[in-house]
C-alpha cells in the first residue's frame, strides 16, 4: 500500500481554490474568466509544494527513503553503505633470465593498462636467486567496475623502474570492482540488520553478515548440516558463481570473533550446479501472422530470461509450467516444453540452464 502524507492530486487544489473564490465571492467563477489564470498559478504552487512535502515526509520511512536520506536513516540501525570496490587481478613479475640476486618487487608497485586504468601490488613479493618469476595479488587504484573485464596480458604496462629488466603482466581476468551499494540492496541490508544483535547465529543474522562481506554478493542461503555446524551458499550479481577468493573473503569475514557465534564452525562454498537444458517447440496464431517476426523476438527473450532468473536464486525450481506460461504471455499459440521436466533443486544447489533448441513450428488456427 502507498503511503500519502499530503493529497498530491492539482484537481484537488483548483476544485478547493475555485469553491473558496466563489464562496468569497459570491459568484460562480467560469472557465473564461480572468481571476481563473491567477487560481491556476496557486494551484500548480500548491501542487509542488504538497509533492514536495510527501516527498519530504517518506525520508523519514525505510520503505521510500533514498540516497543521502536513506544514509542518515542507517545511522539508526549502526550501520553503513558498502563503498565501491577495486578491481582485482594477479600480477606476475618476471626477467628472462635468472635472477642473479633477490629482486624485492615492494607493496604498491604500479602496472597500467593505460593512463587512466592503474593496478598496484598489495603486498610485497621477491623473485628469489636463480628464479625467473614471481605471483602478486594487485587492485585497480579506481574503485568501480572501470576495473573490471582486462583479460590475461592486457595490464602489462610497468610504471615503477625495478632491476634487472623485470617485466609484468596479468595472468588472470579482472574482476570484483563494484560501484557504491545501490539503495534497494543497503535497504534490504538495514531490514536484516536487526539479526546481527542475535548472539545465537540466527539464519537472518549469517545472511545479513555474508551480504556485508562484498557488494556483488546477491543471494545466501544458509542452513545447519549437524548441530554446531553452519553452512553458507552464496551467488553473485546476476547469478555468478564465486571464485575461491571470494569464498575465502567472506569465510574470513564471517569467522571474524565479532561476526561469528563462539560454538559455531562456519563452512563456505559457492553452490552446486545443477544443468539443464531447454528444448520447446511453439506455434503462433494465424491472426498474429503480422506480428510473427516481434512473436519469436519476445519468445527468444523470455526464455533467456527464464534460464537467468532460475539461476539467480539457490534452491530454486526448475518448472516447465512457469516457462510455458511465459512463452504463452508473449504470443505464442500452443507450446510443447519438452525440457526441462521439473527439477527441485535443494540446499546448496543452483539451477544453469542453456538453450538446446527453439523452434517455430509454423503458424495454427482455432
Amino acid at each position: 500500500m502507498d503511503i500519502r502524507f499530503t493529497i498530491t492530486n492539482p484537481q484537488h487544489y483548483e476544485q478547493e481554490l475555485i469553491k473558496a473564490y466563489e464562496r468569497i465571492t459570491g459568484r460562480t467563477l467560469y472557465p473564461a474568466d480572468p481571476e481563473r489564470l491567477l487560481l491556476d498559478v496557486i494551484t500548480y504552487v500548491s501542487s509542488l509544494l504538497a509533492f514536495k512535502i510527501d516527498w519530504s515526509a517518506k525520508q523519514n520511512l525505510l520503505a521510500y527513503a533514498e540516497g543521502q536520506y536513506l544514509d542518515a536513516l542507517a545511522e539508526f540501525y549502526g550501520i553503513k553503505r558498502l563503498p565501491a570496490q577495486k578491481a582485482r587481478t594477479r600480477l606476475k613479475f618476471f626477467t628472462q633470465e635468472p635472477a642473479q640476486r633477490d629482486i624485492v618487487i615492494p607493496k604498491g608497485t604500479q602496472v597500467a593498462v593505460n593512463d587512466e586504468i592503474v593496478f598496484e601490488t598489495v603486498e610485497q613479493a621477491v623473485i628469489k636467486a636463480g628464479q625467473t618469476e614471481v605471483y602478486i595479488d594487485a587492485e585497480c587504484q579506481t574503485p568501480g567496475q572501470i576495473g573490471n573485464g582486462f583479460t590475461a596480458g592486457q595490464i602489462n604496462k610497468l610504471l615503477d623502474p625495478l632491476p634487472y629488466e623485470v617485466q609484468a603482466v596479468n595472468i588472470s581476468t579482472t574482476m570484483f570492482g563494484t560501484d557504491q551499494e545501490d539503495d534497494e540492496r543497503f535497504r534490504e541490508r538495514i531490514r536484516l540488520s536487526i539479526e546481527r544483535f542475535s548472539n545465537a547465529g540466527s539464519r537472518e543474522a549469517y545472511i545479513y553478515h555474508t551480504k556485508s562481506a562484498h557488494v556483488l554478493i546477491e543471494d545466501v542461503e544458509v542452513f545447519s548440516p549437524a548441530p554446531g555446524q553452519v553452512a553458507v551458499y552464496f551467488l553473485l550479481k546476476d547469478g555468478e558463481l564465486p571464485n575461491q577468493e571470494m569464498i575465502e573473503l567472506v569465510r574470513r569475514h564471517l569467522n571474524d570473533e565479532k561476526v561469528r557465534p563462539l560454538t559455531d564452525q562456519v563452512f563456505v562454498y559457492a553452490p552446486e550446479v545443477v544443468q539443464y537444458e531447454v528444448s520447446l517447440r511453439y506455434w503462433i496464431h494465424k491472426k498474429d501472422e503480422a506480428r510473427i517476426f516481434q512473436i519469436q523476438q519476445a519468445i527468444a527473450r523470455v526464455v533467456q530470461d527464464f534460464i537467468k532468473d532460475t539461476g539467480r536464486k539457490i534452491g530454486k525450481d526448475v518448472l516447465p509450467e512457469e516457462l510455458y506460461q511465459r512463452v504463452k504471455n508473449a504470443g505464442a499459440y500452443k507450446v510443447d516444453v519438452i525440457s526441462p521436466a521439473r527439477i527441485e533443486i535443494s540446499a546448496g544447489k543452483v539451477a544453469k540452464g542453456i538453450i538446446n533448441s527453439i523452434t517455430y513450428m509454423g503458424l495454427s488456427d482455432d
